[in-house]
Formats: structure tokens, sequence, C-alpha cells
């Protein structure tokens, strides 16, 4: 197994080539599609048809982005969590959808990246559900693991044989410290989610945003104590927000 590291958009692209094929271990943005396929073409000197499933760990913008795209354009799988399908289903959906696509865009310019093409489908529309410990079809080396929290439907693939973990957003960096990402939708689950990472012990981690390290390298208990006791996502900011004014003007008169 050979697990190829490229330079995305705003994260890291893990593309895994072993005797079955290519592996894609995210979906990456609409922006990154050229350079998969640049790679796999030019670099590996393969067909694009050697890709043969796309995971989408979440349906974030730089995580499902290129999903589609790339199974028009390969012929690959797209396999996701069951609830992943939902996420940005009804009015509220496509609400939080706008905002993330814009949140990328934002993440973009802080790297110093411009504007590019990231919208997408909101609605995934996959060809294999994969539940907790279930082996990846076609490539029975890697294992799911259900680590929600960060949405309900987050999944990190672990290569069983190594113990190399890759944990997608569950860890980020904020400030050279080790934080939970933003948002947290559903904090216990987020903190089991953690602990279970922690259990596990991988040998090697690998994250969307962050060089690779060893698990010995992280503070679980650091992190931990970070983690939101209360859902940290957009609507409960907004919430908060408008409660902080509602107060503000009750107070002023």
């Amino acid at each position: 197994m050979q697990l190829h590291i490229l330079k995305g958009y705003i994260q890291n692209i893990y593309l895994v080539q072993d005797d079955s094929g290519l592996l894609l271990l995210d979906g990456c943005s609409r922006a990154d599609i050229a350079t998969v396929c640049d790679f796999i073409q030019q670099q590996l000197g393969l067909p694009l048809t050697a890709l043969k499933l796309v995971i989408v760990t979440h349906m974030h913008p730089d995580h499902a982005g290129g999903a589609h795209k790339l199974r028009r354009l390969t012929g690959a799988q797209i396999a996701c969590h069951p609830k992943a399908r939902r996420w940005y289903a009804g009015l509220l959906g496509r609400t939080a959808h706008v905002i993330d696509v814009s949140l990328t865009w934002w993440v973009a310019s802080r790297l110093s990246k411009p504007k590019r093409h990231i919208w997408y489908n909101p609605i995934l529309k996959p060809d294999v559900l994969l539940l907790d410990a279930q082996p990846l079809p076609g490539f029975p080396d890697w294992q799911v693991l259900y680590t929600p929290g960060h949405t309900d439907h987050d999944i990190s693939l672990l290569h069983t044989p190594t113990k190399q973990l890759y944990i997608a957003d569950l860890i980020v960096s904020v400030k050279k410290r080790l934080v939970p990402p933003y948002p947290v939708c559903h904090p216990n689950q987020y903190k089991q989610s953690l602990k279970k990472v922690s259990e596990l012990a991988p040998s090697q981690l690998y994250f969307a945003h962050l060089p690779p390290c060893s698990c010995a390298e992280i503070d679980f208990a650091d992190i931990l104590e970070q983690a939101p006791t209360l859902p940290k996502n957009h609507w409960h900011s907004m919430k908060n927000r408008i409660i902080h004014a509602l107060g503000w003007q009750s107070n002023s008169h």
C-alpha cells in the first residue's frame, strides 16, 4: 500500500494505491478535481479508471465537493455514512450549505488562495453506504470507524495491517494548538469519538488540515478539555447573537 499525499485547495488529499487500484480517502473540493486527475495520469501514469472508490468522510465542501464529478470522470464509486445524504436537506440544510461554501472561501483567502469554483450538489448520491467497523468494498485492508461529532455522519478510515488512521476534521489546529473543529454539532458524540481514536492508539494519524503525526504526539486530554458542552455551530451561534441582542435591547429601555 502506498499513500500519496497531495496539496489540495485548503486541505490535504490522500490517495491510496494498491493492487486493487486507487482509493481516495476523501471527496476533496470541486477545486481539487484537476489536481487529482493530473496526479493519476501524469505522476502515476495510470488511466482515470484506476480510481475505484471515493470516500466522503462528511459533507463539508472540502470533503465532498469533488465526489460527483470525480465519479463522472473516472467511473469510481462514492461511499459515505448513511446520514451524509441528508445533511444539507431542507431549507435549513441549504442555508448551512451556502454558509459552509462561504467559510471555505474565507479559509482559502486566509491561506492566500484565489477564489475558485467550489459549488457542488448538497445532496450526495452515493453508490455504497458505510457503517462502523465495515471494510471498504474492494479495499478490505481499510476499515470504517464511525466518529461523529463534527457532524452526525463523520467517518475515519483505518488501514488495519499498519494501524494508520485518517481522521479528517476530528482535530484541527488554531494558533499552533490542537483543538476541536468548528462546528461541533454533537459534543457528547465528539468526545466519544476522540476517546475511541485515543484508545485505538493508531501508529500514525492523518488529518485534513494538519501534517501527519504519531498518536503519541497528541494530547487527547487537552483537546477533550476544550470540547464544548453545548453544540457549537451556525445555528447555536446565531441563536446566541439574537438572545444577546434582545437582552441588550431590553436592558437599554
